[in-house]
């Protein structure tokens, strides 16, 4: 078993500079748009790091709130150097690569980067003459424009601004690009002459694309050793051509990651009717003309009988058979992969190929998730599901590569929407992991991930999903790891990550906030405040996690005793982890004092005390503090606006708003318009028993609410 590494140096420091960038890298200018320190000189090794993982903990933590002009830090190549950039998913606009347009990147890929628009086409040129790799997989709209269309009056009443398809954009410039990903681009863009300009492409991939005539890849048949025509509906033309491309058999190490020599003519067999079969003829060429092809991906793809050989005509022969397909008896030596997934080529004795995907067994199924992860979630869920079947019944026999290949697999579909695309597998995926997280196994790095991974599951999901993984065991499960390492006395990721998944899961899920409070959770979290008094960000989880309790009004009576209200009390004056530690003590107590003085079971300390601490912890508070926070509803704090039994819980409630909509305007000020805020804000303006500095603080939400830009806020949904 792997043995558990501690992070790297690099790892700690740039993690840190990205949760706190306007207190090490840069300031804020105006209060909103990020600028670098002026004596400040990072060097490309650094700042690739910097944006790469920045792009990991959008997509991955649930806590990390992303900074709308994070980019803008890397705008001036003097004091900053980007050369190997990973930019995904709807993180990215066209202002964020506008930022860095100055930059000599070497390597750009954007994957399903779905909001960047012809804009960015532009801002593209302005990398033509250093770039070597580019990936623009899965942006859709990358090459569509607005234009107002004058005359389309009937059109512009539905769509004021028409979509058009950008035609005339080309590669002419970029002289050093050798490898090009188009994956998955919108029907209609002509690739032909989009490519006409590249004079040396050595790898392109062109998954998704459609086109009849592929005889402009012959351009490159002196320089192309890697094509990838995934979902390409091929004929026997297309097959003439790729065989013409002899130089699919080099290999170049000067690209990072090396180029192999690779064709990849597989499918998704569910995606649509295909006539097209692969033939004896078909493989044979193949052989012939790209004999010495490393690699080779077919699966998917209807394959004739006659290209194997039979099991008993194979015992029948005089001597082994180095090949079960009939026309790669004829390879030279065998190749280094070999993409069988859902063919009947699978099944087979002899496979001439190193690795193999495919569905016969967990060594096959292994390879095919290995493979397909990153581009293919739609051949890697089944993969994944087959997985599961292996694990279930225990036969899994490579559990840490399975495990490994488990966490790649569910990062990645935690970026797709959950629960809608994972339905199906989504109980299946719990359950195995789970199963893993038995406190007594040794292997740390083995908990770490599968912790973390169902952290990730369960911050996305709706409140049913929650209840039905909370009755599978989750919150036991969590509760057990934590007081392992209590036990042992070690707060690391895994203990932090098991008090972040139950923040998470608890989260307007009434039956899991009982399930914690029945399982001794509130003595967890009194043992781990009196264990690991330092430890910022725990408290911040373990506060989080009660402030989802003292939501719940049946519950309360249960957080309503000394000892624990004097801790929440105490928690006022943290300054840990800026004002989170603090704001979610208040926002528990908050909810405690709405209950009303007649529900205020304690006589030490007395309800006014704590009141009084509130007050003053409120009017501490920088209220352009910056959140370690995610709220999806604003329900638990409106519900404290329209009462007049605690003033201090109206005026909490009050500031929390004020704070979201003025540090987060486009996420928060829709969100509040659309569950109602505004009336609840001014009929508090309105109220006898209302505090001055509450009314002036709801005046100030209402009119950030209403300067914001309507057209900027979708209030519909």
């Amino acid at each position: 078993m792997a043995s558990d590494t501690p992070e790297s140096l690099m790892t700690l420091c740039t993690d840190f500079c990205l949760r706190n960038l306007d207190g090490t890298l840069g300031y804020l200018l105006d209060k909103e748009t990020l600028r670098l320190h002026p004596d400040i000189f990072l060097p490309s090794e650094i700042c690739d790091r910097l944006v790469n993982e920045y792009v990991e903990l959008v997509n991955t933590a649930c806590t990390f709130e992303p900074h709308e002009s994070f980019f803008s830090l890397f705008s001036d190549p003097r004091s900053t150097r980007l050369t190997r950039i990973h930019l995904r998913e709807d993180l990215v606009q066209d202002q964020d690569l506008e930022a860095i347009r100055k930059q000599d990147l070497v390597e750009l890929y954007l994957t399903n980067c779905e909001k960047l628009s012809a804009k960015s086409l532009q801002t593209l040129r302005s990398f033509s003459h250093t770039l070597v790799s580019l990936s623009l997989f899965g942006c859709a709209n990358i090459f569509y424009e607005e234009e107002n269309p004058g005359g389309c009056e009937d059109e512009c009443l539905v769509n004021p601004t028409c979509q058009v398809l950008v035609k005339d954009f080309t590669f002419e410039g970029f002289s050093r690009l050798r490898f090009l990903n188009l994956g998955r681009m919108i029907d209609g863009v002509p690739v032909e002459s989009l490519l006409r300009p590249l004079n040396s492409l050595a790898a392109l991939d062109l998954s998704g694309i459609q086109t009849s005539d592929a005889a402009f890849l012959t351009q490159w048949k002196d320089s192309l050793v890697s094509l990838v025509l995934y979902n390409m509906d091929l004929s026997d033309d297309h097959i003439r051509v790729i065989v013409q491309l002899h130089k699919l058999r080099s290999r170049i190490l000067t690209c990072n990651p090396p180029i192999s020599r690779h064709l990849d003519i597989s499918r998704d067999r569910l995606s649509s009717y295909y006539k097209f079969k692969l033939t004896r003829k078909v493989l044979s060429l193949f052989v012939q003309k790209l004999g010495n092809l490393m690699s080779l991906d077919i699966s998917g793809h209807m394959i004739l009988e006659n290209c194997s050989i039979s099991k008993m005509d194979e015992e029948a022969g005089q001597t082994p058979s180095k090949s079960s397909i009939m026309p790669f008896r004829a390879l030279k030596r065998p190749l280094q992969f070999l993409g069988l997934f859902e063919t009947s080529l699978c099944r087979l004795t002899h496979i001439p190929a190193y690795k193999v995907s495919g569905d016969k067994n967990e060594e096959q199924v292994l390879n095919a998730i290995e493979a397909y992860t990153e581009h293919r979630p739609e051949i890697t869920s089944r993969a994944i599901n087959l997985l599961f079947d292996i694990a279930r019944i225990e036969r899994c026999n490579q559990l840490l590569r399975a495990l490994k290949v488990q966490r790649n697999c569910c990062l990645t579909l935690c970026n797709f929407s959950i629960p809608e695309e994972l339905e199906f597998q989504y109980r299946r995926v719990n359950e195995l992991l789970l199963s893993i997280l038995n406190p007594t196994r040794q292997d740390e790095s083995i908990q770490r991930i599968a912790v973390h991974l169902c952290n990730a599951l369960v911050c996305q999901v709706d409140n049913d999903h929650k209840e039905a993984v909370g009755k599978m065991g989750f919150v036991v499960t969590m509760l057990k790891l934590i007081q392992k390492k209590l036990l042992d006395k070690i707060c690391d990721q895994v203990m932090e990550f098991s008090w972040s998944a139950l923040w998470n899961i608890t989260d307007e899920t009434p039956d899991n906030c009982e399930m914690f409070l029945n399982f001794n959770g509130m003595k967890l979290f009194l043992d781990c405040l009196k264990e690991f008094p330092e430890k910022q960000e725990l408290h911040r989880n373990m506060l989080g996690l009660l402030g989802n309790v003292a939501e719940v009004k049946e519950l309360r009576p249960q957080l309503m005793t000394s000892q624990f209200i004097s801790v929440f009390s105490n928690l006022l004056e943290s300054k840990a982890d800026g004002i989170e530690v603090s704001y979610n003590a208040c926002g528990v107590l908050s909810h405690i004092m709405f209950d009303g003085p007649e529900a205020w079971g304690v006589c030490e300390p007395q309800r006014e005390e704590v009141e009084e601490r509130m007050w003053a912890a409120i009017q501490s508070w920088d209220i352009n503090s910056r959140r370690n926070i995610n709220y999806r509803s604003f329900e638990p704090i409106l519900r404290l606006l329209p009462q007049g039994i605690s003033p201090v819980s109206q005026h909490w409630a009050t500031w929390a708003l004020y704070n979201l909509v003025s540090v987060y305007p486009d996420k928060y000020c829709p969100l509040l318009v659309r569950e109602g805020g505004m009336p609840l804000l001014r009929d508090v303006i309105k109220m006898a028993t209302a505090r001055q500095e509450t009314k002036e603080m709801a005046r100030k939400v209402i009119e950030h609410c209403s300067n914001f830009k309507e057209e900027n806020m979708d209030t519909s949904r």
